[in-house]
C-alpha cells in the first residue's frame, strides 16, 4: 500500500470593503465610456497554514481590513482615469482588482498569510476577480 501525506491544513479569511469613484472606460464604444460613478464592493481572501499558536487565529481581521482600507483610501472618491496606476490601462473592475491584489500582497509581506484573490464589484451581479494563486 502506497504512504499518503496527511492533508495540509489550511486556512481562509475573507473581508469585504468599498469605496465610491468615478471613471471612463476608453476603448468601449457604449456607455460606459462616458464619464461615470460606482460604489465599488471589494471582496479579498488570505489563506495561510500557521495559526498564532497563543490566539489561535490565522491574522486579526482589523489588521487585514486597516491594511486593504490603506489601498482602498487611494481609490476612494476620486476619478481612477487620472490615478497614475490608469494613465496607460482602464480602471475596468479586473485592473482595479490586479491593482489592489498587487498593493495588497505587498502590505501583507511580513503576516503568515498568503493573498488568494481580489474581487471588485460594480453591483451585486457582476464580480472581476483576481488571483495569481
Amino acid at each position: 500500500m502506497p504512504q499518503t501525506t496527511p492533508p495540509q491544513p489550511l486556512f481562509r479569511l475573507r473581508i469585504t470593503d468599498d469605496f465610491s469613484s468615478s471613471h471612463q472606460l476608453h476603448h468601449y464604444q457604449g456607455k460606459c465610456e462616458e464619464l461615470h460613478g460606482h460604489n465599488f464592493q471589494v471582496r479579498v481572501e488570505v489563506q495561510g497554514s500557521q495559526l498564532e499558536p497563543k490566539t489561535g487565529i490565522l491574522m486579526d481581521f482589523k489588521e487585514l481590513k486597516k491594511k486593504l482600507a490603506s489601498v482602498l483610501d487611494t481609490l476612494d472618491h476620486c476619478h481612477l482615469n487620472e490615478l497614475e496606476p490608469f494613465a496607460r490601462e482602464n480602471p475596468s473592475s479586473e485592473n482595479l482588482a490586479k491593482y489592489i491584489y498587487t498593493r495588497l500582497k505587498s502590505l501583507l509581506m511580513d503576516h503568515p498569510v498568503q493573498i488568494r484573490e481580489v474581487g471588485v464589484a460594480e453591483k451585486h451581479s457582476s464580480e472581476a476577480i483576481y488571483s495569481e494563486v
